[in-house]
């Protein structure tokens, strides 16, 4: 196979366009090209008259064509290479007596993309994995998220983080990533989605999503292939605590491990085990809290802050896509946006979700988080995103100019705080504080702000309450954080016409942006740095930041425990 890629035909090309164009750039007759598959279609908008469609493909030539000699022709053509191999090979296989039992069989704490991915790889590899799960299956699961959102009704065990396909059910379904990927693992996520029942196109277009009702049914299925394999996937099952003998040998960083000989259930119940992977998600923070109880190795790290802002998405369509806005290719619009403010802080878009809504995505009682969803169709009113500011720990330390390493709990207290006081300012009802961008950006207070919404009904329910959300006696967030975005949102409207339009609608807060900490673990084995055997993966770990990252770090994960779990068994054996 052949691999030709920025290959750039206008938006409205003829359907037989794309094979002319591969034999133009192959210089072949047609009878020598006999097959071509689209392996990724992106849209160049940067001139908006004249939007330009890029494709990668792959061409199989016809039986007799010299593939080396037409590769050697085109040798200093950059764009023409053989096409990689991205299929996925396992990297160990249980023997077909291998029990799923006593201390061998590994447990998967998390059901969310990195926890799925995880035991699907296992339970392919023949390792039978058991998955704890403390929320409740996706549509148990649904039913109580509607109950916040309708309702304002909260179950802190079952809402958009906790619960099976965890944070990433309820959010726009993007699966595409910038992480390094040489292995072709998004690959992997993305073939085991389609066998799920996703559309084949999240296969080959740019920015693939699924949407949160088609998500639904996808992790369903996945479950399913886990169980047919031997798996078991267990709901309503939270970690309290983790067995640890002390004194273990010391690993390839030279700090000692204790090893992992099991867990506790807050049922009481207790799991032997000897290999876990540890996949709670960004918001399991009395997991958090118990961990760093245990000793578990983990640290601070910086996340970000801020406020969903919502537009009309015909506003964001018009302003990226000119004349083009509304074709079926392009889809409705999203964006990316950064701005360095003049307080050293940088302000950036976050997690958009074209034609979708605002949703409440707290876990706890008495606060109020916010996040941002949208269905595969993305046809909604409006569009959103996190507008939002990165912080670090010297920013939430508990002990403000304290010296040493910060507290890795502190970046939690932090989030509480300014969740508990958006759950003040909306009302304590779980509805949101929100004020319009006209009033911010102009720091208008009082009397002087807004009594109604605009042109842009806020999509966020329960519902909403307009508030002042820089209010110097009350601000929403840090004051270095309102003034940052004050600064960013008319800079935005330099790249994106109409993007501080007064009317547009900010929405706190949004503080979830990722994990406050990381779980350090080894380079190689991927395991905790002092406790063997516990194996810290996904966003929660603080090593991902998405549905891909996660999968892909899932997979990973893995593939380490099960080379441990079966070379243990060889050399038993």
């Amino acid at each position: 196979m052949i691999r030709i890629t920025e290959l750039r035909l206008p938006l409205d090309h003829a359907p037989g366009a794309l094979r002319s164009a591969v034999l133009s750039r192959l210089g072949i007759a047609d009878a020598a090209l006999a097959e071509l598959s689209v392996f990724r279609r992106a849209w160049d908008a940067r001139k908006r008259s004249a939007v330009v469609l890029i494709y990668t493909v792959d061409c199989r030539l016809a039986e007799g064509a010299d593939a080396a000699e037409l590769l050697a022709r085109h040798r200093d053509d950059g764009q023409i290479r053989p096409s990689p191999d991205t299929g996925y090979r396992f990297v160990a296989q249980a023997p077909l007596d291998f029990q799923a039992g006593g201390a061998s069989r590994p447990v998967v704490v998390g059901f969310g993309p990195c926890g799925l991915f995880a035991a699907l790889v296992l339970a392919q590899m023949g390792l039978k994995p058991l998955v704890l799960e403390r929320g409740k299956a996706v549509r148990e699961r649904t039913q109580d998220t509607w109950g916040l959102w309708r309702q304002g009704r909260l179950d802190p065990e079952s809402n958009v983080q906790f619960g099976e396909g965890g944070a990433g059910t309820f959010s726009d379904g993007k699966l595409w990533s910038q992480i390094s990927d040489p292995r072709h693992l998004t690959r992997k996520v993305l073939a085991e989605f389609i066998a799920a029942g996703a559309p084949q196109e999240i296969g080959w277009i740019a920015k693939p999503h699924i949407g949160t009702f088609r998500l639904v049914g996808v992790v369903e299925k996945m479950r399913a292939t886990i169980t047919a394999l031997g798996g078991q996937v267990r709901f309503g099952e939270r970690v309290v605590d983790l067995l640890i003998d002390e004194g273990g040998p010391a690993g390839a960083s030279g700090t000692p491990r204790r090893q992992l000989r099991g867990l506790t259930l807050a049922s009481g119940e207790t799991i032997r085990t000897e290999h876990v992977v540890l996949a709670p998600g960004h918001s399991a923070r009395d997991t958090f809290a118990m961990l760093h109880a245990r000793g578990v190795a983990m640290q601070a790290k910086p996340f970000s802050v801020g406020f969903r802002i919502e537009h009309p998405q015909g506003l964001i369509d018009r302003a990226r896509f000119g004349p083009n806005a509304g074709n079926p290719i392009l889809g409705a619009a999203d964006y990316k946006l950064v701005h360095h403010a003049g307080n050293g802080r940088s302000v950036y878009s976050f997690c958009m979700c074209p034609g979708g809504t605002v949703v409440a995505a707290t876990s706890e009682a008495g606060r109020v988080v916010t996040n941002g969803m949208s269905q595969y169709s993305r046809n909604q009113r409006n569009a959103n995103a996190g507008i939002v500011v990165a912080i670090t720990p010297e920013d939430y330390r508990s002990d403000p100019g304290g010296q040493g390493a910060v507290n890795p709990l502190d970046g939690i207290a932090f989030q509480r705080q300014w969740e508990a006081r958006a759950y003040a300012l909306g009302g304590q009802n779980y509805q949101a504080p929100a004020g319009l961008v006209g009033d911010f950006i102009a720091g208008r207070h009082g009397r002087a702000l807004a009594k109604d919404f605009g042109s842009v009904q806020p999509s966020y329910q329960p519902g909403v309450t307009l508030t002042d959300l820089a209010d110097p006696a009350q601000p929403s967030l840090p004051l270095a954080v309102l003034a940052a975005i004050r600064e960013a949102l008319p800079a935005f409207e330099r790249q994106i016409k109409g993007f501080a339009m007064p009317d547009a609608v900010l929405t706190g807060v949004e503080t979830r942006t990722s994990s406050p900490l990381r779980m350090p673990r080894g380079k190689l084995d991927l395991q905790s740095l002092n406790v063997r055997g516990l194996y810290p993966a996904g966003e929660g770990a603080g090593y991902a930041g998405g549905i891909m990252s996660a999968g892909v770090d899932g997979i990973e994960v893995a593939e380490r425990l099960a080379l441990a779990v079966l070379n243990r068994i060889a050399l038993c054996g």
